[in-house]
């Protein structure tokens, strides 16, 4: 008798089909973790979520090395199958959320605790695979003609926001580190930082020429409206990060202000964002996929991007913004964990 299709997958066959875009979920989850430990010191009124901020950094761990397990077994065992997905035109931008996902946890670790150890030993091989990921990726779309103007989505930039966060923990690290290894985190974070903000804007002018030209992507596409959130959220703070170790002086409202335009451009991005994702919900095209988690880290960045920035230029007005971006950010983490989970008791997510 065949096997019967609501039969669960086994772990062979969720290995072999497993997307690399779950790791999206780590980055969600990990933000979400920050950004509550930076709500609770800004606003000691709400110090009673710190336990809450606390508890999403252990879960996080947890998912982190969860998800790594059917990963790693689809490269060992099911190579063919994860290099098919290096050369799809749409999937394989979604590749390097595994090693931002290192440098998220990297971040966390500095956050809850300053464990410098743990933090390097998640930084520096997130930082080389984020690096071996972008080349690999972007390799493959370049010396090939499998990608055409219908395939370009925000997922395109998930390659270039992958370098810019590699300064989220690498700016901290380089006051806690010393000697050679300073020097080379330093070359690290600037080339990392240097090559995904020029490459973000070359990506911007493609994906406006989409927006503008072909068809809306709806569908399980529509959460990657978000994605452009995340390098406008990432970049003032990777920026803002190395600036602090140069070793020589700039102007501090130089990059303030930069940072300022990239969030009052998110800003504007979080209201058209908003406006197209209902407009999914309305025509009945937002079906629930692992997708979804690309709502979570995004706006997580813009959020943080916010506290950071008020902060600095003392506009309360735009750490309020992040405050009001948090409450939405908890919305669809929350939206998307239970839908996960549901997919996950059923098998019906890994069939996707």
């Amino acid at each position: 008798m065949s096997e019967t299709p609501s039969s669960y997958p086994s772990f062979s066959e969720i290995s072999r089909g497993f997307a690399p875009g779950w790791f999206a979920a780590v980055m969600g989850t990990g933000v979400l973790a920050m950004t509550t430990q930076s709500l609770c010191a800004r606003w000691p009124g709400l110090g009673g979520l710190e336990w809450l901020a606390w508890g999403l950094h252990a879960f996080n761990l947890l998912l982190f090395g969860l998800l790594a397990i059917p990963w790693l077994a689809r490269w060992l065992c099911f190579r063919d199958a994860a290099i098919m997905t290096l050369k799809h035109p749409v999937q394989a931008s979604f590749y390097p959320t595994f090693s931002m996902a290192m440098l998220v946890i990297a971040a966390q670790f500095l956050v809850f605790g300053q464990h410098l150890e743990l933090a390097l030993l998640f930084w520096w091989p997130g930082a080389l695979l984020t690096f071996v990921f972008s080349f690999a990726v972007l390799y493959t779309m370049f010396s090939g003609e499998h990608v055409g103007i219908e395939h370009v989505t925000p997922a395109k930039f998930i390659p270039a926001v992958g370098l810019v966060v590699i300064p989220v923990a690498g700016g901290p690290l380089l006051g806690l580190v010393t000697g050679p290894m300073r020097d080379g985190m330093l070359m690290v974070n600037l080339i990392g930082l240097g090559a995904g903000m020029l490459m973000y804007v070359g990506l911007l002018g493609l994906m406006l020429h989409r927006k503008y030209l072909s068809k809306p992507a709806f569908g399980a596409l529509t959460p990657t409206v978000w994605i452009h959130l995340a390098p406008l959220g990432v970049i003032p703070v990777s920026l803002l990060n190395v600036v602090e170790h140069l070793p020589f002086s700039i102007p501090n409202g130089v990059p303030l202000l930069f940072g300022l335009l990239c969030w009052g451009f998110g800003v504007w991005w979080v209201i058209m964002a908003t406006l197209l994702t209902l407009a999914a919900r309305r025509r009945g095209l937002l079906p629930f996929a692992i997708s979804w988690w690309g709502f979570t880290f995004p706006l997580g960045a813009f959020v943080t991007s916010s506290f950071r920035l008020g902060g600095i230029s003392g506009i309360e007005s735009v750490a309020i913004a992040g405050a009001l971006a948090w409450g939405l950010l908890c919305f669809f983490w929350s939206a998307a964990l239970v839908n996960t989970l549901r997919g996950v008791a059923s098998g019906s997510v890994f069939r996707a």
